[in-house]
């Protein structure tokens, strides 16, 4: 639905090429495809024979390179990242990539994801000595390494030593003066891709941005393994051994691109089916079902499809609002709904609407759009999710950091629907959002990471990483 009016967003998107002579060009054609996952800042970090050049700012893609700001970044590889911040993460130092130069050499880190024991390593950094100038996770890694490269160990060994001491969700992409590296936590939980453009590799947190540079998807980067890619060509390696597999099903759900793949299911199909599902395990006596743009709009096709009641256009989304009018004050954020969606009154007027949408956060948009589509003239508004109810506050990089943000949290569904004002209220089933998915059925829910959904987390939770009021919920 509307991120940016709903306090959903996902922590970062990120790129990498190495061996390509429009590095830079291509590593912001990538950028670009993965603008849904972070709004809020952009960079790219490229290696020459010179060293480590570095473009970044807040904004857009196309704010931070406008004009000629391409230009200096020159060299055959380079890692980029879009950035989504939350309150303690905001600041232009925090934009990525950071580079760190030493007199052993110099690194570029982005990242998406987050650190659940970073608090408890900082501090133990800061004790032997360490100096943090960001307040991002990010640069944790960055002083792990440092602090491994003491004896003998090659930079391979002291990534890999250095990685092995993180724990929770994170998908990283490093570009040294020796080559890049690609890593990927234990439990897969971040989306992350490998592709080939001609002799060049190509590495990124969606496929999408592989079709649009055209590259080809090669496969997934496993779990716990290290890729470095230099003149040599490519090699796998591992920091860890896989555990359990638990790709984010907010992914599925709402994160991702429609055209992407994850392990290679395709993310339009993946909640077309879920539509089709959620059809169904409800029967509803309705006129037309219609979707709220954009990420609900294939479950809504899938819902029409397996109940037979007529999909329509029932909300227009305009697409040339700046952000600029939904941030400055909160009455201007009581009005954003209005700015981002306007009703078909033709469509829903004299009608009873099934209005599908991914998930309800702290339900404050979904009263609106209610009571938007019921001004509108529709006679009953009928509100299916197609997931589960989010109960749970995520610790791995989704910003739903206190399960008070949720309002299905201590609620049924039945006062989530007196709530928002719809004459019906229903979830899909958490059963049926995993066979709709149809991730391998031999894995541990599928392979699928269900915390904000049931409050069971696939790794040990960190205290520093839980408020105080919610340390029993994730115990």
């Amino acid at each position: 639905m509307l991120a940016e009016l709903r306090g959903l967003n996902e922590e970062c998107g990120v790129f990498g090429i190495w061996g390509h002579e429009d590095a830079a060009q291509l590593s912001y054609y990538g950028l670009h495809a993965l603008q849904h996952r972070g709004q809020e800042g952009a960079g790219i970090a490229t290696k020459n024979g010179k060293g480590l050049l570095v473009k970044k700012g807040e904004g857009l893609v196309n704010e931070v390179f406008s004009g000629d700001a391409l230009k200096g970044l020159t060299g055959r590889s380079a890692i980029g990242q879009v950035r989504y911040t939350t309150e303690d993460g905001r600041g232009a130092e925090n934009v990525q990539p950071l580079v760190f130069r030493s007199t052993t050499g110099s690194m570029a880190i982005a990242h998406n994801g987050n650190l659940i024991n970073a608090k408890e390593l900082k501090e133990n950094l800061e004790k032997q000595g360490s100096i943090f100038q960001t307040t991002s996770d990010t640069e944790v890694l960055a002083h792990l390494i440092k602090k491994s490269g003491r004896g003998a160990l090659t930079q391979r060994d002291c990534v890999k030593k250095a990685l092995s001491m993180l724990k929770g969700a994170f998908a990283f992409v490093l570009l040294t003066e020796e080559g890049l590296m690609v890593a990927q936590d234990p439990n897969g939980m971040r989306p992350l891709s490998l592709g080939k453009l001609g002799d060049a590799w190509v590495v990124s947190s969606e496929t999408c941005a592989f079709d649009l540079i055209g590259a080809e998807t090669i496969r997934s980067v496993e779990p716990g393994e290290l890729i470095i890619i230099n003149e040599k060509g490519l090699q796998s390696d591992r920091f860890a051994e896989a555990g359990d597999r638990a790709m984010c099903s907010m992914e599925y759900v709402y994160f991702s691109r429609p055209d992407s793949d994850i392990d290679g299911i395709n993310i339009h199909m993946a909640r077309k089916r879920c539509g089709k599902q959620l059809a169904k395990e409800v029967k509803i006596e309705a006129d037309v079902v219609t979707g709220v743009p954009d990420s609900s709009i294939s479950a809504a096709i899938g819902f029409s499809e397996e109940s037979g009641i007529p999909y329509e256009l029932g909300l227009i989304k305009n697409r040339y609002v700046g952000r600029t009018f939904i941030q400055p004050t909160q009455a201007m954020r009581e009005r954003g709904v209005k700015l981002k969606l306007s009703p078909v009154h033709q469509v829903v007027a004299g009608k009873r609407v099934v209005m599908v949408d991914d998930s309800i956060v702290r339900g404050t948009t979904s009263k609106r759009i209610v009571k938007m589509l019921k001004d509108a003239g529709a006679t009953e508004v009928h509100v299916v999710i197609a997931a589960p109810p989010l109960v749970s506050p995520c610790f791995y990089g989704v910003d739903i950091s206190t399960d008070s943000d949720l309002i299905a949290t201590g609620r049924t569904a039945t006062e989530v629907c007196d709530l928002i004002g719809a004459d019906s209220l229903t979830f899909l089933s958490a059963e049926g959002m995993l066979k709709a998915i149809g991730r391998p059925k031999e894995m541990k829910n599928c392979g699928q990471c269900l915390a904000c959904f049931t409050g069971e987390y696939p790794t040990d939770i960190y205290a520093d990483t839980v408020l105080p009021h919610e340390k029993e919920l994730a115990r």
